[in-house]
C-alpha cells in the first residue's frame, strides 16, 4: 500500500492556489477540467517531492473545486495536513506579511498552524531540530483554533 493524495474541496481556486503555490511555495503537478461533470481538480506537490510527484503520482494534494458553488463548513473535522519545513520562523514571516493567520504560532521554534482559505488546518513542522524560541512569536497567543 502507498499514500497517494488528501483531497480537498475548495470554494476559489485561485485564492487556494495563491495560497498553496504563492505562499506556501507548492508545485502544481496536474489539472483536469470536466465539462460534464464541472469541476476542476489540481494535483500539488511540496517541492521536496516534486520528482517523486511526477513518476508516482504522489504524494499529492488534490484541489477539488466544483463549479456550482457549495458552502464547504467544519474543516476542522478533516483533522489537517502536516509539512516539515526549512524554517518555520521564515514561512510564518512571509505567510503573516501576506495576510495569513498565523493560528497557532511557532513558540517553540517546532510547530505552527495556519488555515486555508477553506479553513483547513496545515501544521508546520521544522525541520531536524527545533530553533531557539524567539520573538515575536515566543510570546505571541493563538489565534482562532486549529
Amino acid at each position: 500500500m502507498h499514500y497517494l493524495h488528501t483531497m480537498i474541496r475548495v470554494s476559489n481556486l485561485d485564492e487556494t492556489l495563491h495560497f498553496f503555490c504563492d505562499l506556501l511555495g507548492m508545485i502544481e503537478i496536474s489539472r483536469k477540467s470536466s465539462d460534464k461533470g464541472r469541476f476542476t481538480l489540481v494535483f500539488l506537490a511540496a517541492p521536496g517531492d516534486e520528482a517523486r510527484a511526477r513518476e508516482d503520482r504522489a504524494p499529492m494534494i488534490e484541489l477539488t473545486y466544483n463549479w456550482d458553488p457549495e458552502e464547504y463548513t467544519g474543516g476542522r473535522n478533516f483533522g489537517h495536513l502536516a509539512y516539515r519545513v526549512d524554517d518555520i520562523y521564515a514561512l510564518c514571516e512571509h505567510l503573516q506579511a501576506n495576510g495569513v493567520t498565523i493560528n497557532r504560532p511557532p513558540r517553540d521554534g517546532h510547530m505552527a498552524f495556519i488555515r486555508t482559505p477553506d479553513n483547513i488546518s496545515i501544521e508546520l513542522l521544522q525541520k531536524g531540530e527545533a530553533l531557539s524560541p524567539r520573538e515575536p512569536w515566543a510570546s505571541m497567543e493563538n489565534t482562532g483554533t486549529w
